[in-house]
């Protein structure tokens, strides 16, 4: 009689032979498995490290950051910078806050130099809330001393080690900042803000100092630079305080235009993206993506599983009927083959954890991020859970199918089936085969949107442009700097930028009047400052009038773009005035519309003007001339500034930068698209192993009355064909869906066209024809008598 006690052991060492015995299929699974698991794996830790973003902060289930937003003619726009006096009166009004804090980004950073060593460095402004609102540990020193006197300033201990050896040495020791006259003492030393903190900077400055610089923006509620961070009381109830706060700005000033309101601080990486005042998605509907992308991988895996495994019945069926005869229940032939599904599935994890390790640095590299394993309880028990649930659900259906057969008929050599079992197998090919052709298009769809990004007319030329940005010594002789490369020749032009192209401005503001304005109309409009050529030098087109020119001593002149005009509803702009920031300036020209954001923005209105001592010199070179023209440049730059190495980028990379992310999204969905290609290519593989196994009779007896290979293989083909065809036609309307939700967050975008859809379906076709061929040819191609003996 067959064995009825059983034990681990026995279950392990028959699960063993077996998977030792089948070599090939055994590969085909530990390679589908275990390059599915990988995949998991990688989307794991990226989506962990995504969501762990801004959450080591004690206060974090209460700590919101303030938002202001203005209605506007097409709709409602929400920033992060809000009156100075935003947060401390919020704490002082409202029993909510517990604690508020203001930030000020010093944009652009700045120099700190000790004795000869010069380095570069982030810095924001701070007030005395600082630390108790976020949880930045101090290492050495006391924040005290900074909220005491002006001249105090804080470091992370990086730049410490950077700039005095170690942490300790740096307390007391004095400092300058380029650009302040006075010089600083280290009071404090702050641990480097961690890689999951998108606040990051490297010195603090008392806040008292800039306001001593700027004391109308304290004054102002309806100006708006700082950022302003609350904790709000246990208990508190965030809808019913944000509606508190909606108009609390008004109850200031009858100036101030911004509505208020609260969101969750470590929500915000997440959902960066608002719509009509309204969080509306961003970079967690790449979170959603890929969590699902990670979840349709493992069930392709572990179809692949089963379609394999009852490919491989055909082979083990005998065995079945022996063992049944022999008096083995279902039950503990279920348990057996479970067994088997789980000791591959632990051979697969542990192979996976191995292609982790090996390819984490160059997934890191995808990325952008720093990310590793950590053998932590919680890593540990999602591959504990991974393990267990795929090797549940990848070999429950083959144990069920493999123990129900029955052994009078398997011992004959007729392998059972049932048109439920027969659609159940297709249906998983189709299954696997719909979320490929998914991820074609994807990928194919968004290699067309970051192509139309870079190729877009963009309104000005990025071409051969270099941006370098003045610092140190370079502040006290630009002119005489760019004299001098104006001279050389490979040089076009040279001017001045006070932001970039690519969304940092100069400024923006709500407060601009103009001629003809009427009571209750608003422009919320950009500032960009540059220097006389620029225009000509960007190629920026003028709708009317004329660029700036110092023969007609435009210094106090306005150029406004299309977008200004209309949002001002001017009618024959040139000549007449606009009003900003206590200055009437006539308007020249206006230029028409330009990109100097991404392309998930519409082109917003924007005005111009001539200011001195913009931070960006930018150059254009002649094109074949670059090489030459940048070691010239160079040797120029080092004679001005010595102490720093020569830094520059082209307007076109920076422009590049912007897409970083979505070119990341790019390079992962390439990634995982060939990953779920290969494993459902492998589970068609074991289909087609089925079928031809399944099928030998048919085609030995089809063999030997004149049916030639060609018509054999067009036989076992045409069926898998009809499958990949029904699969097409699922995903093509759901691909379709999806992708254009996506393209919807571009303001300008591409449009789904049929050759899209084509190249998909020919790639999975392709694809289908060359996986299936081999078991197809081998099967026509094999001997009818060795077949027909075994009838």
């Amino acid at each position: 009689m067959f064995k009825s006690s059983f034990s681990t052991g026995y279950f392990v060492k028959i699960a063993w032979r077996n998977l030792m015995k089948n070599r090939l299929f055994t590969i085909l699974n530990l390679v589908g498995l275990s390059t599915g698991i990988a995949a998991v794996l990688f989307i794991f830790l990226w989506v962990k490290d995504e969501r762990s973003m801004d959450r080591f902060h004690s206060n974090d289930s209460r700590l919101y950051q303030v938002l202001g937003s203005i209605k506007l003619v097409n709709g409602i726009f929400t920033q992060e910078s809000t009156p100075a006096l935003t947060a401390i009166s919020l704490a002082k009004d409202m029993p909510e806050v517990e604690v508020a804090t203001a930030v000020n980004e010093l944009w652009g950073g700045g120099i700190v130099i000790a004795g000869n060593k010069h380095i570069r460095a982030s810095a924001k402004y701070i007030d005395n809330y600082f630390f108790s609102v976020f949880s930045y540990p101090l290492l050495a020193g006391t924040s005290s001393e900074l909220f005491s006197n002006k001249q105090a300033l804080l470091i992370s201990d990086e730049l410490a080690v950077k700039l005095f050896g170690t942490i300790q040495n740096a307390i007391g020791k004095a400092v300058e900042w380029k650009g302040e006259p006075n010089r600083f003492i280290v009071s404090g030393v702050f641990a480097k803000p961690p890689v999951n903190s998108t606040m990051q900077f490297d010195v603090l400055f008392n806040m008292q100092l800039r306001a001593d610089k700027n004391p109308d923006e304290w004054k102002d509620w309806a100006n708006s630079n700082p950022v302003a961070y609350i904790v709000v009381k246990k208990g508190t109830d965030i809808e019913r305080f944000n509606k508190k706060i909606h108009g609390y700005l008004q109850t200031k000033s009858q100036n101030a235009v911004l509505s208020l309101q609260a969101v969750k601080y470590s929500d915000h990486y997440l959902y960066n993206k608002f719509e009509n005042g309204r969080q509306a998605g961003g970079r967690i509907e790449y979170v959603r993506l890929f969590s699902l992308i990670a979840l349709f991988i493992l069930i392709i895996a572990c179809i692949n599983f089963m379609n394999l495994s009852t490919a491989k019945a055909a082979r083990r069926s005998k065995e079945i009927g022996i063992k049944k005869v022999a008096g083995a229940g279902r039950f503990t032939l279920i348990l057996q083959y479970i067994g088997e599904s789980m000791l591959m599935t632990l051979l697969s994890v542990s192979l996976a954890v191995v292609i982790v390790l090996l390819l984490l640095p160059q997934f890191n590299g995808i990325t952008g991020k720093s990310m590793s394993i950590r053998w932590s309880a919680g890593f540990i028990s999602t591959l504990l859970a991974i393990t267990v649930a795929t090797g549940i659900i990848a070999g429950s259906y083959p144990a069920f199918y493999l123990s129900g057969f029955r052994p009078v008929i398997v011992l004959k050599g007729n392998l059972p089936s049932s048109f439920i079992e027969l659609w159940i197998r297709k249906g998983l090919v189709v299954f696997q085969f719909t979320l490929s052709v998914i991820f074609i298009i994807a990928v194919l769809t968004i290699y067309k949107q970051m192509q139309l990004v870079q190729n877009i007319n963009l309104g000005y030329s990025k071409d051969h442009i270099v941006s370098i940005r003045k610092e140190d010594a370079l502040y006290k002789s630009t002119q005489p700097f760019m004299n001098e490369i104006k001279n050389l020749a490979g040089v076009n032009g040279i001017s001045t930028l006070g932001g970039t192209m690519t969304g940092e401005m100069s400024g923006n503001t709500e407060h601009i009047t103009w001629e003809g304005k009427r009571p209750g109309d608003t422009a919320f409009c950009m500032a960009l400052d540059m220097d006389y050529g620029l225009i000509e030098m960007l190629d920026i087109h003028m709708k009317e009038g004329r660029p700036f020119s110092k023969e007609y001593g435009d210094s106090l002149s306005m150029i406004l773009n299309e977008a200004a005009v209309a949002a001002m509803g001017m009618k024959n702009p040139i000549g007449k005035t606009v009003t900003v920031w206590g200055h009437t300036y006539p308007i020249i020209g206006v230029a028409k519309d330009f990109h100097f954001e991404s392309l998930y923005e519409k082109i917003k209105p924007c005005f111009m003007r001539v200011m001195p001592g913009n931070q960006n010199i930018l150059i254009k070179i002649k094109a074949g001339k670059e090489k030459e023209t940048l070691a010239a440049i160079e040797k120029i730059y080092r004679t001005y500034n010595p102490v720093f190495p020569f830094s520059f980028s082209f307007l076109d990379q920076q422009y590049q930068a912007m897409y970083l992310s979505e070119q990341r999204v790019a390079a992962l969905s390439r990634f995982f698209a060939s990953l779920a290609i290969i494993i459902s290519c492998l589970g068609l593989f074991g289909l087609a192993a089925f079928t031809a196994e399944k099928r030998k009779k048919e085609i030995s007896i089809r063999k030997v009355i004149g049916a030639s290979v060609s018509n054999l293989v067009v036989l076992l083909t045409s069926d898998f064909l009809k499958l990949i065809l029904i699969a097409m036609l699922i995903a093509f309307p759901l691909a379709w869906w999806a992708l254009n939700q996506w393209l919807n967050s571009f303001a300008y975008r591409i449009h789904l066209n049929a050759i899209i859809f084509f190249i998909a379906a020919l790639s999975i076709l392709l694809i289908t024809i060359l996986t299936i061929s081999v078991q197809s040819i081998k099967a026509a191609i094999a001997n009818p008598v060795n077949a027909l003996r075994r009838e």
